[in-house]
């Protein structure tokens, strides 16, 4: 177990705290690009900081203090120029390096006085990639932002967020958490459906093992051996906040000491070998809680980890935890951070670090697609029963089944997508 003073140096992510600290040093997804097609400016607030996101007529991206700094008023309700972001209460207006590019009333009776040159916002990078808006937060120079080969795949992809009122590290230590799957995922969902079995293979050997981006975890159950590719390939626990299965990555996104922008980037496979590029990747909020009881959805897998996350306190107190052998990737990745605290307060760079641009080119992580667990749908024509991770029958992709509240739309275009090409196959 932790020290209560370990637990909060791991838990506290606000400016000035050591892993605040670490956590900025490292590009994180804010947003969506697709968010900002029908809105140029969307409020944001991570690591503590309250902050607005734009897009500016441009295309330039930029990250500020949600405050402007005349009279304090909401930047999120300004609006985009032709560069920059001005305030809807006096018409000042700043870049996306935060400098003061207009003061309309001031450059009007005291142009001499330059005295938007003395004024400065904070402000932040952004880069889009794959569908997402990234900001970094740290030191400069900035890293380099991760190009995974799997942005590049053929396939339908989606972007979905939710925010969940718990503290970011028991979020991402549920990455590393290979038996939960056995128990969160397969058991309580077939005692949901309210069966009594079959129950999912246990699990009879876990294993562990550090790359350079991260942490693999594997697991043989009762229905699989070493050559199977739940131990043969595993998955990626990503380094500092995320997930890696195969063909999705979930990010933990810090917004504070006790909420986290959960960020879910999704590729569903697409029959044929034709190249497909979508013209915009959607994105949507998921359904977090039943409108008619309050309680915390449990029907789909991500929403079940939830339930989980949710369920060890708004900041888990590690100092009461009985830790055992299945949680060996758990004390490891606990110690990986503890020891980078000591590296990134001796100058160096923390775990997973690139900074060489020439290194950092569809960068390869293990690829595994089978073998996923089920969560279980409430209503419609599948009420109560399982909904696979397999690909669908009849020409129609499967079911989304990893976050409530698909819309429609969105499931349509994937099923409109997939039948045209497989009857082209």
């Amino acid at each position: 177990m932790l020290s209560e003073e370990e637990n909060c140096t791991l838990t506290q992510v606000g400016p000035g705290t050591p892993m605040g600290e670490l956590m900025r040093r490292y590009w994180q997804p804010i947003a969506a690009v697709s968010e900002l097609d029908t809105q140029s400016t969307k409020p944001v607030r991570l690591f503590g900081e309250d902050l607005v996101l734009y897009r500016d007529r441009a295309g330039t991206y930029g990250l500020l203090d949600r405050h402007c700094p005349h009279r304090r008023a909401d930047l999120s309700y300004g609006y985009a120029e032709d560069c920059g972001l001005r305030c809807h209460y006096h018409g000042w207006a700043f870049d996306e390096t935060g400098r003061c590019i207009d003061q309309p009333f001031e450059e009007t009776t005291h142009p001499e006085a330059r005295f938007k040159d003395r004024v400065q916002v904070k402000a932040y990078p952004v880069e889009a990639k794959a569908g997402l808006l990234w900001a970094y937060l740290g030191p400069q120079p900035a890293p380099c932002l991760w190009d995974w080969e799997v942005f590049y795949a053929t396939g339908f992809k989606q972007i979905v967020f939710a925010e969940v009122p718990c503290n970011w590290l028991q979020c991402q230590e549920n990455s590393i958490d290979p038996v939960h799957f056995e128990w969160l995922h397969s058991n309580w969902s077939v005692r949901l459906r309210g069966r009594d079995g079959p129950y999912s293979p246990r699990h009879l050997k876990v294993g562990f093992d550090e790359f350079d981006y991260g942490y693999i975890y594997r697991r043989v159950r009762e229905d699989t051996t070493e050559e199977d590719e739940l131990w043969s390939v595993g998955r990626a626990c990503l380094w500092p906040n995320a997930l890696y299965t195969g063909d999705h990555f979930e990010w933990r996104v810090p917004i504070d000491d006790t909420h986290t922008l959960s960020v879910g980037w999704f590729l569903d496979r697409l029959p044929g070998d034709a190249p497909f590029e979508q013209a915009s990747i959607p994105s949507w909020y998921a359904e977090t809680t039943d409108v008619r009881t309050g309680r915390w959805l449990d029907t789909h897998v991500m929403n079940q980890d939830f339930v989980a996350w949710l369920g060890q306190g708004v900041i888990a107190d590690r100092t009461q935890e009985h830790l055992g052998d299945s949680d060996r990737g758990v004390t490891a990745v606990r110690k990986r951070f503890l020891d980078d605290l000591e590296v990134i307060a001796d100058g160096g760079d923390p775990k997973a670090i690139l900074r060489d641009e020439s290194h950092n080119e569809r960068l390869w992580l293990p690829r595994f697609a089978s073998g996923q667990p089920t969560g279980i749908t409430r209503s419609g024509p599948n009420a109560g029963q399982a909904t696979a991770y397999t690909l669908g029958e009849a020409g129609k992709p499967r079911p989304f089944s990893f976050l409530a509240g698909q819309p429609p739309a969105i499931a349509a275009e994937l099923e409109r997508v997939w039948s045209e090409r497989n009857s082209q196959v």
